[in-house]
């Protein structure tokens, strides 16, 4: 597990907070706004792939601007953060598509306020830091977002 961890831990926890942080903006945000399921799993899929490559892409570049990893290893890294964007995306559609929408909404929220619980957790005491305050600070950023989207979604609805 030693070899290529840092490209995997990098991948896995860039992609998978980018994906459960977006992916509840978008459900929250199009749902508020539309009302409409196949536009929220059209979102969904979306950013999926958009939001996976262009996190991937950045991912790319900073490990590139670092000078210090080989090729390899820099794809590794741009891979896993696609993978972790695109798997951790498309989980979201679990709920939206068996769920009515406010039951998916919910769903949806605790979903991701638990996944990023759980990295959060993993990250705390791998740096040997409190997990509880890394887990709120880490939980408020997604509570923000899906509170400005929900707010941005009304918005929207009424112009």
């Amino acid at each position: 597990m030693k070899l290529f961890s840092h490209q995997l831990i990098t991948g896995l926890s860039f992609g998978s907070t980018a994906a459960i942080i977006s992916t509840l903006g978008i459900i929250v945000g199009l749902d508020t706004a539309t009302s409409s399921r196949i536009v929220v799993v059209t979102g969904i899929v979306m950013m999926a792939v958009g939001d996976g490559m262009a996190d991937a892409m950045g991912i790319h570049i900073a490990e590139e601007s670092e000078a210090k990893h080989t090729q390899k290893e820099i794809w590794l890294s741009t891979l896993f953060s696609f993978l972790s964007v695109f798997i951790f995306s498309l989980s979201f559609l679990i709920p939206v598509l068996l769920l009515s929408p406010t039951g998916a909404v919910w769903v949806s929220v605790l979903w991701g306020l638990g996944l990023l619980s759980l990295l959060s957790f993993y990250l705390a005491k791998k740096q040997n830091k409190k997990p509880s305050k890394i887990i709120l600070e880490h939980n408020l950023v997604a509570i923000l977002v899906v509170g400005i989207t929900y707010y941005l979604g009304i918005l929207i609805k009424n112009f």
